[in-house]
């Protein structure tokens, strides 16, 4: 567990020891189920990215997204935040003043290749995402296609990912891109993944070369699938940024921390986040392994 802002604790799940990426997704945080109610919920204070997109996804709860655009925006469950750094941009995300009791979710990052890692940076909200259903299932698909349903998010790699929610005594079989690699996140219940066991929180890492993927949960479960096509390019990902340098990665520093290229986040009432120190160990490239 590590701390995210002030008050949120969350389980980092990607990038492990092992493993640095599944296709493009190169971050994931799980954060709770935690009660809420009388606490302030989410404080992550202005902060800055490059080189990635972030997906804020909500199981429980809302957040409030502000950026450097100028959008606000209050996320639900089942809606997509989908905030495209490329160049560089700031945001903040906290729970609003009267919230719901549960505050329960994911925080992803997906790397942009180098041919679209200076995009504009963008922000879009997508309340409406599409839904697979089979006996017993229901994936809500938050980017990319899955069994012919494909989001409305943007994607500049193939990838996929999905929230998928499994009745009691479901048992199906979900359909996958042989090319892609897969890993899945058991964010509540216990499921099991190909007759393998996924207990709640855990991230079980499923290779390629899979047309599809049995699902079976004795009581219901809640289940977070991320894929796509292996990401063959080594990125330096240090505090906030995606880079392909440690030299490009103390310019993005500096530049936060002395006030240029991400602009400022209005609305936001409290300080901005200030970047580390750098570590003495110079920032190298690396890929999908350790």
């Amino acid at each position: 567990m590590v701390p995210l802002g002030e008050s949120t604790m969350v389980r980092r799940l990607l990038p492990t020891l092992g493993r640095r990426l599944v296709g493009a997704w190169c971050f994931l945080d799980h954060y709770g189920p935690d009660d809420i109610a009388d606490r302030p919920g989410m404080q992550v204070a202005p902060h800055p990215h490059t080189g990635l997109q972030t997906v804020s996804w909500l199981l429980s709860g809302t957040i409030q997204h502000r950026d450097s655009l100028g959008h606000e925006q209050l996320l639900a469950p089942g809606q997509l935040g989908l905030m495209t750094a490329g160049h560089g941009i700031a945001h903040s995300e906290q729970s609003p003043v009267s919230h719901p009791a549960l505050l329960h979710g994911a925080q992803l990052w997906v790397a942009l290749p180098e041919r679209y890692r200076e995009v504009a940076p963008a922000f879009d909200h997508h309340p409406d995402l599409p839904v697979v259903t089979d006996r017993g299932l229901a994936a809500t698909v938050l980017l990319g296609t899955l069994a012919g349903a494909t989001s409305p998010g943007t994607t500049y790699s193939p990838l996929v990912g999905a929230d998928v929610t499994l009745d009691p005594g479901a048992d199906v079989r979900l359909p996958l891109e042989p090319d892609f690699e897969y890993a899945m996140l058991s964010a509540s219940g216990a499921a099991e993944i190909d007759a393998t066991e996924l207990a709640p929180g855990a991230l079980m890492y499923l290779g390629t070369d899979r047309r599809e993927v049995r699902l079976r949960a004795e009581s219901g479960a809640r289940l977070l699938l991320l894929g796509g096509e292996p990401f063959d390019e080594q990125i330096v990902m240090w505090w906030n940024f995606v880079g392909r340098s440690g030299d490009e990665i103390a310019t993005y520093r500096e530049q936060w921390n002395t006030g240029d290229r991400f602009g400022v986040v209005h609305g936001y009432q409290g300080d901005r986040l200030i970047a580390p120190t750098l570590p003495a160990a110079p920032l190298k490239p690396r890929g999908r392994t350790r």
